[in-house]
């Protein structure tokens, strides 16, 4: 059994055709996907998606490009979400500077502060509420390792859909994260991925596929769901050398670990 541990089936690509993109996924043994919020409104939906389909589970959180809609009330409604017991997880939260660094015309995206504030208090909902964390990190390396790293006594969780470089793969394992690969690693050659692909401990290690984006060779260009997973895991077993079935039981078992999936 395969687990698709970042999927957003609750977005728009998706409408009318959730069943359908299940039933795919069951085909080829992808048996648990875990639908990940990015603001009240979408952990909401997660949280339905997963009530209704029991393959699937929820994460509840606001993604950083969503962080002014972080307030007491969306806060106390993020709470009550994460109380269903098929919520394993807070997220995604993390801090992404992509925009930031770029032009003013991006100017609508929350700024450095305001993310850094949204992301702490993620951070104090998932220690409450003893879920683990699934993390974003685009551009902004630094801070989210200095925030991670000083509560690393009480956190666990994922650096989700990595794409930064050793040294910082290297501190995220040192501070007891896991890293989850999605379908970037399939788009060409790119020595340092894969030499970090290929120096992680395979038990520290998760597959995604971010559905709808990053849909892996050979589908790029196309929506990417959940059964595309099974690519992400044929890369990883093709750079390591090794198995696809122990590609599939280590990701397995450290998803199911830490989420808490059965």
């Amino acid at each position: 059994m395969f687990i698709d541990t970042h999927a957003h089936l609750d977005f728009p690509d998706f409408k009318n055709e959730v069943h359908q993109v299940l039933g795919r996924a069951i085909a080829v043994d992808v048996r648990r996907i875990l639908n990940v919020g990015v603001d009240v409104d979408s952990s909401k939906k997660s949280v339905d998606l997963a009530r209704k389909y029991p393959e699937v589970f929820a994460a509840v959180g606001i993604h950083p490009h969503s962080a002014l809609d972080l307030d007491i009330e969306a806060k106390q409604k993020l709470f009550t979400l994460a109380n269903h017991s098929k919520v394993v997880a807070i997220g995604e939260c993390g801090l992404d500077y992509y925009y930031l660094k770029r032009s003013s015309k991006f100017s609508k995206y929350p700024n450095r502060e305001q993310q850094i504030f949204c992301f702490e208090q993620m951070i104090d909902l998932s220690i409450e509420l003893r879920l683990p964390l699934i993390v974003h990190c685009r551009e902004a390396e630094s801070d989210v390792y200095a925030i991670l790293k000083s509560c690393q006594k009480d956190i666990r969780g994922v650096l989700h859909c990595f794409s930064s470089d050793w040294e910082f793969a290297k501190k995220i394992l040192e501070i007891g994260m896991a890293i989850s690969f999605t379908g970037n690693i399939t788009f060409g050659k790119d020595s340092e991925i894969e030499r970090i692909i290929k120096e992680l401990p395979l038990g520290s290690l998760m597959i995604e596929t971010d559905c709808p984006y990053l849909t892996p060779e050979p589908f790029r260009g196309k929506r990417n769901e959940p059964a595309n997973v099974i690519k992400v895991a044929e890369k990883i077993a093709e750079i390591k050398n090794i198995s696809l079935s122990d590609v599939e039981r280590q990701t397995t078992k450290k998803a199911m670990g830490l989420f808490g999936i059965k």
